[in-house]
C-alpha cells in the first residue's frame, strides 16, 4: 500500500519536535527554539538525520500555521484593548518601531546590502515577541509589576503595527521602489478594509453566535470559529491583503464576543499543531554553513537589536512620561524579536524580493535575542541603580519633574472631546456608504440590468436599494448630535468664539453627506437633469423621513453596541447575579470642578462611615489607582468606580451634587473585580480585624462584604472582626487575590 510522501514527512517532523522540544522543556528553555532546532535537523541542509521529502506540502501546512497563529494572536488582541492601551504605551511602541525601522535599515547599507535586504531588516528588527515576553515574565513573577503593564500595551501596539508593516511591505515589494502615493493609497485601503470589516464583523457575528448559543458544543464552535477564520483571510487575500491579515482580523472581531474564551481553549491544540509546523519549516530554511559564512552580520545585528531596542524604548518611554526605573525595565524587556519577525522573512522569502541569507540570519538573531531576554529583564533593577548612580543628579531631577508633570491630572478639553466623538461617527458611517455606493455600482446595477432591458430604469431600480440602504447612515453623517454635553458646553461659552468652528463642523458634515448622494447619482445616471431631479428626490425623503431614520439607526447603533459590549456586560452580568441578595453594584462618576468632593481625602470625606459606600477606583488621566488609600486626594476630572447598593448609591449621588452618573459598564475596565473567600481555621486572617489584616495597605483589595451564617453584612466597618467560615467578598486585582488565598503557604 502506497503512503503520500506529506504523511511521512509529518511523522518525521512531529517526532523530532516533539523529542527536541521535550529536551527545551527539560532545559527550561523557549519551545520555539526547538521547533526550529528541529527543522533544522530534518532540513536538507543537515545530512545526519532523514530529511523531508516534499517541502512544497510542509511549505502549504506552514501557511496554514501562520493563519491560525495570526488567528490566535488576534483573539488576544481585541480592538478594545487597543482603544484602552494608554498613550504612554503608543509613544513608546511608536518611537520605538520608527527607530528600529531606520535603525535596521541603516545597519543593513552599513553592511553593504541591496535596499529592500534594508527594508526587511528594519521590519524584521522592530517588532517585539509577545510569546517570548510573557513566558518570562510568568517564570521571573514580573506579570504584576508595574512596568509589566507598559510593555503588555507597547506589545497590542506592535502587533497591529506589524500587520500593517505586512501590508506596506507588500505593495513596496510589488513595486519594488518606494513611492509616496502608492504607499499612502495602501495605507487608506487598510484602514477602509480594517474599519469596514470590524464594524459589519461586530454587527453579525456576535448576534449569530448568541443566537446559535444552544447548538454551540465545543466541535460546532470549533467548526465555525475556524471557518469564519478561513472566509475572512478568503475575503483578504481577494481585496489584496495577505492571509495572515485576514485570520488576525477575524480573531480580533472573535475576541469580543461572549465565547471568545471557549474559542481560545478549543483553537489551542490546532494552533499548537499547525504553528509548530511552520516554525519546523522556518527551521527547514537555516543552512549552517551560510550561519557561519555570516557569522559578522549575526553578530552585528544581534548587537544593534539588543542596544537599539533597549534604548529606542528606553526613550519612548521616557517621552512618554514614564519614570526612569520603568523606562529602563520595559526597555530591557523589548530587546528582542519573535514570531512577526519571521512571518516578515517570509513574506520577503515568498515574494523574492530579499536575499537568501536574510532569513536564517533574522533567526539566529531571535534564537539568541529570545536567550538573552530573561536574563536582561533580572538585571533591570541592579542597571536602574547603576543609571541613577552615574547620571548626573540634574538629570535624573529633570527626568522626575517630567515625568510627574506628564503625569499629573489630564482633564481632556470640550474640543477634544467633540472632535473625536465626531470623527468616529464620519469616518464608520462614510465606510459604510462608500462601501453600499461600491457594490450597487459594480454588482447591484448590472444583476437588474440582466433582468431588465431597460439602462435607466434598472439605474433607477439599483439606486432606489443603494439609497434605501444609505439613507440612515447618511441621516446619521449629517444629523447625528453626539457628545451632547461638551457641544452645549461649548456652545453656551460666552468667553470662547466656539460658535464659528462649530457651524463649520456641521455644515462639513452635511457637505459630506451631498457628497455621497451626488456620487451615487453621478456612478449610476449620466444624464445631469436625472441627476438633480434624483438628487432633490433624495434630499426630499431625508427630510421626511427624518424620524423614522432616526429610529432605524438607533437600533442599529443599539444592536452593535450591545454586541461590541457583550463580553464586558456578560462578565459584570455575573458579577450581579452574585451581588443580586445585597442589592449592590458597581458604578462610575466624574468629578466636576463645582463637586463638594473635589480637593477632598478618602479619609476626610468618610464615605463609608457616612453612606456606606467604597471608592475602589479613580482614574485621572491615563493613571489608574486600584483600591485607592484614605490619604488620597480626589481632584476635577477624575473617574471614580464605587460600590453600594441602589439607595446608597442614589445617597451618594445626590451628595456629589453637579457631579454626572455614568453607569458602570459605559467605561472600560477598572482591572479589579469581585471575589469571594472562605475564612477557614488555617486563614492568617481568623480573629483579625479588617484594618489589622491591611487589605488594602499590602494587597491593594478592599472587603465590601461578609457573610456570616444568615447575617450580611456590607461595606463592614474596619474594626469587624473576620471569624472562622466568614465568606468574605474581596474587590481587588484577581490574581493577586487568588495567590493570597490559595497560594500563600
Amino acid at each position: 500500500m502506497h503512503l503520500p510522501t506529506i504523511i511521512s514527512d509529518l511523522a518525521l517532523i512531529l517526532v523530532v519536535a516533539g523529542f527536541v522540544t521535550l529536551l527545551f522543556k527539560k532545559l527550561r528553555q523557549p519551545l520555539v527554539l526547538g521547533y526550529i532546532i528541529a527543522g533544522t535537523i530534518v532540513g536538507p541542509n543537515f545530512s545526519l538525520f532523514p530529511s523531508v521529502s516534499e517541502k512544497e506540502g510542509i511549505e502549504i501546512w506552514a501557511e496554514i500555521g501562520v493563519i491560525f497563529l495570526l488567528f490566535s494572536l488576534g483573539l488576544e488582541f481585541s480592538f478594545k484593548k487597543l482603544a484602552k492601551v494608554g498613550g504612554s504605551a503608543s509613544v513608546t511602541a511608536i518611537f520605538e518601531v520608527v527607530s528600529m525601522l531606520a535603525i535596521g535599515f541603516g545597519a543593513g547599507k552599513l553592511l553593504g546590502w541591496k535596499t529592500m535586504d534594508c527594508i526587511f531588516l528594519g521590519g524584521i528588527l522592530s517588532v517585539s515577541s509577545t510569546t517570548i515576553i510573557i513566558r518570562a515574565f510568568e517564570e521571573l513573577g514580573v506579570k504584576n509589576r508595574k512596568f509589566a503593564s507598559l510593555v503588555f500595551g507597547v506589545l497590542i501596539i506592535e502587533d497591529l503595527v506589524a500587520i500593517v508593516l505586512l501590508v506596506l511591505l507588500s505593495t513596496l515589494s510589488l513595486s519594488q521602489q518606494v513611492e509616496g502615493m502608492q504607499m499612502v493609497t495602501s495605507f487608506v485601503k487598510l484602514l477602509f478594509f480594517l474599519i469596514l470589516w470590524f464594524v459589519a464583523g461586530i454587527f453579525l457575528i456576535p448576534t449569530l453566535l448568541k443566537r446559535a448559543k444552544d447548538l454551540l458544543n465545543d466541535e460546532t464552535l470549533l467548526i465555525v470559529s475556524l471557518g469564519l477564520c478561513l472566509l475572512m483571510v478568503v475575503l483578504a487575500v481577494g481585496v489584496g491583503f495577505s492571509p495572515a491579515l485576514g485570520a488576525f482580523v477575524m480573531g480580533s472581531i472573535l475576541a469580543e464576543t461572549t465565547v471568545s474564551e471557549r474559542i481560545e481553549k478549543i483553537i489551542e491544540p490546532v494552533k499548537n499543531l499547525f504553528a509548530a509546523i511552520f516554525f519546523v519549516s522556518v527551521g527547514m530554511l537555516i543552512d549552517p554553513l551560510m550561519l557561519k559564512e555570516y557569522a559578522l552580520p549575526i553578530i552585528v545585528i544581534t548587537v544593534v537589536t539588543i542596544i537599539g531596542k533597549m534604548a529606542s524604548s528606553t526613550i519612548g518611554s521616557l517621552i512618554s512620561g514614564q519614570p526612569l526605573k520603568q523606562s529602563i525595565q520595559s526597555g530591557m524587556s523589548l530587546a528582542q524579536i519573535g514570531e512577526f519577525s519571521f512571518i516578515i522573512a517570509t513574506l520577503g522569502l515568498t515574494l523574492g524580493v530579499i536575499s537568501d541569507f536574510l532569513y536564517p540570519i533574522a533567526v539566529a538573531v531571535s534564537a539568541i535575542t529570545t536567550f538573552s531576554t530573561p536574563y536582561l529583564i533580572k538585571m533591570s533593577d541592579p542597571f536602574v541603580r547603576f543609571a541613577e548612580r552615574s547620571l548626573p543628579e540634574s538629570v535624573v531631577r529633570a527626568i522626575e519633574q517630567y515625568s510627574s508633570g506628564a503625569q499629573g491630572i489630564q482633564r481632556e478639553s470640550k474640543w477634544k472631546i467633540v472632535f473625536r466623538s465626531y470623527l468616529v461617527l464620519v469616518v464608520v458611517n462614510s465606510v459604510v456608504i462608500l462601501t453600499i455606493i461600491t457594490l450597487t455600482s459594480r454588482y447591484l446595477v448590472y444583476l437588474i440590468g440582466s433582468r431588465i432591458d431597460d439602462a435607466f430604469l434598472s439605474s433607477l431600480l439599483a439606486c432606489i436599494v443603494a439609497f434605501t440602504m444609505m439613507s440612515p447612515f447618511l441621516w446619521a453623517l449629517a444629523i447625528k448630535k453626539i457628545a451632547r454635553h461638551a457641544y452645549m458646553s461649548l456652545w453656551l461659552n460666552q468667553t470662547g468664539n466656539n460658535k464659528g468652528p462649530l457651524i463649520m463642523l456641521e455644515a462639513s458634515r452635511v457637505g459630506l453627506a451631498l457628497f455621497f448622494i451626488v456620487f451615487l447619482m453621478y456612478r449610476l445616471f449620466s444624464e445631469s437633469l436625472t441627476s438633480y431631479v434624483v438628487l432633490g428626490v433624495t434630499i426630499l425623503i431625508l427630510a421626511v423621513f427624518s424620524r423614522l431614520l432616526q429610529r432605524f439607526y438607533h437600533r442599529i447603533e443599539s444592536r452593535f453596541l450591545a454586541n461590541l459590549h457583550s463580553r464586558q456586560i456578560e462578565r459584570e452580568n455575573r458579577s450581579a447575579r452574585k451581588l443580586i441578595p445585597w442589592d449592590a453594584h458597581f458604578a462610575e462618576y466624574e468629578i466636576e470642578p463645582e463637586s463638594k468632593l473635589a480637593g477632598c481625602t478618602l479619609n476626610e470625606l468618610q464615605l463609608r462611615e457616612r453612606l456606606g459606600v467604597n471608592i475602589v477606583c479613580i482614574e485621572r488621566g491615563q493613571l489608574k489607582i486600584n483600591i485607592p488609600s484614605r490619604d488620597e486626594r480626589l481632584y476635577p476630572a477624575d473617574v471614580i468606580s464605587v460600590v453600594g447598593t441602589d439607595k446608597q448609591l442614589d445617597d451618594f449621588k445626590k451628595m456629589m451634587e453637579t457631579s454626572r452618573y455614568v453607569e458602570y459598564y459605559e467605561n472600560g475596565n477598572t482591572e479589579v473585580s469581585l471575589q469571594q473567600y472562605v475564612i477557614d481555621e488555617r486563614s492568617v486572617f481568623a480573629g483579625k480585624t479588617i484594618r489589622d489584616s491591611h487589605f488594602r495597605q499590602n494587597f491593594k483589595a478592599l472587603i465590601v462584604g461578609i457573610e456570616r451564617g444568615d447575617r450580611r453584612i456590607l461595606n463592614p466597618g474596619s474594626e469587624e472582626v473576620l471569624k472562622v467560615n466568614d465568606l468574605i467578598w474581596v474587590v481587588g486585582n484577581p490574581e493577586v487575590m487568588q495567590e493570597i488565598f490559595f497560594g500563600r503557604r
